[in-house]
């Protein structure tokens, strides 16, 4: 089939590379480059990087708002247009272009989780499993039925990192499956009930509150890593926390760490314990925090911050 891939970040790669494989891809939208690194110098974005080294030719339009980008885009006379967190809103005229539609690979069991930050938002509400919708895309937001979807439990230390690579994989697997099987597949309408949404994760989310019970800390944990990271103060010094697993209570006040051994530093909360296994220091590479505290001081007893003043519920 003739493609048009739609997509920007990490998780959208292997999609292309599978479509790649597979189809003929005529062209890959992504964003455009943005500033980054200390030079501020514009960086092409995952998908461009690897559809360029593929020699695809690539588009990053600004919008797709005006007459011109969607005659452009009809003009590519595609088959279907794949999408995956490609992050501009696909017009009417856009979506009706390939002859089989857009269709939107998304990270979630459908209705569960619409929008910007599903799997990060599965992790983060304690969901046991989550999965990959093959979606019909219109025009509302995640709301088109489905032709395809797998789930896939959510393990008990897994991290949205983690996660992230495993639904990836998934979802270029299933694309590729609906693809084969376009004219026989019959578009399974969203239900009414148990939609969610899952908003875009804001960085004030990360603060750790020792005050919580032990569980709602562990999944802040797994849930914001490896981006943006949850953390919490060693004195005057942030540090992220990266992967961790509920611990069996020992007592202590929240935020106080009250074990150090078998390659963890367990830390009290408002109920229970979490046992943090990986760690970041300010500057640092993330490491074990067994390899951690060979080089840094934090005895049974250490307070971890901060401390206040917390924001109201």
């Amino acid at each position: 089939m003739k493609v048009v891939f739609m997509g920007t970040p990490e998780f959208s790669v292997p999609v292309l590379d599978a479509l790649h494989r597979a189809h003929e891809v005529i062209a890959v939208y992504c964003q455009p480059p943005r500033p980054a690194g200390r030079g501020k110098k514009p960086r092409p974005s995952a998908v461009q990087a690897r559809a360029e080294a593929l020699g695809l030719p690539v588009r990053h339009p600004v919008s797709l708002k005006s007459p011109e980008e969607q005659a452009s885009f009809a003009a590519l006379g595609a088959d279907v247009a794949v999408v995956v967190a490609y992050g501009l809103i696909l017009p009417q005229p856009v979506l009706d272009a390939p002859r089989h539609g857009c269709l939107n690979i998304h990270a979630s069991l459908l209705p569960r989780w619409r929008g910007a930050a599903p799997i990060h938002r599965a992790i983060l509400a304690g969901d046991s499993q989550t999965g990959i919708c093959i979606m019909q895309m219109e025009a509302g937001l995640d709301t088109g039925p489905v032709l395809l979807r797998e789930a896939t439990p959510i393990g008990p230390t897994e991290t949205t990192g983690a996660l992230h690579d495993r639904l990836s994989a998934m979802g270029a697997r299933l694309v590729l499956e609906a693809l084969g099987r376009i004219d026989g597949l019959v578009p399974e309408p969203q239900p009414e009930d148990g939609v969610t949404y899952a908003a875009k994760i804001d960085k004030a989310e990360a603060r750790i509150d020792w005050r919580k019970p032990a569980a709602e800390v562990d999944r802040c944990i797994r849930g914001l890593s490896p981006f943006p990271g949850a953390w919490c103060t060693l004195g005057e010094e942030r540090i992220k926390l990266l992967e961790s697993r509920v611990a069996a209570s020992a007592g202590g006040e929240p935020g106080q760490v009250v074990e150090t051994g078998q390659g963890a530093l367990v830390v009290a909360c408002g109920s229970g314990a979490v046992a943090v296994t990986v760690a970041q220091r300010e500057g640092k590479r993330p490491m074990p925090v067994s390899e951690i505290l060979r080089g840094l001081s934090i005895p049974p007893g250490t307070r971890l911050g901060p401390q206040g003043p917390w924001p109201m519920p």
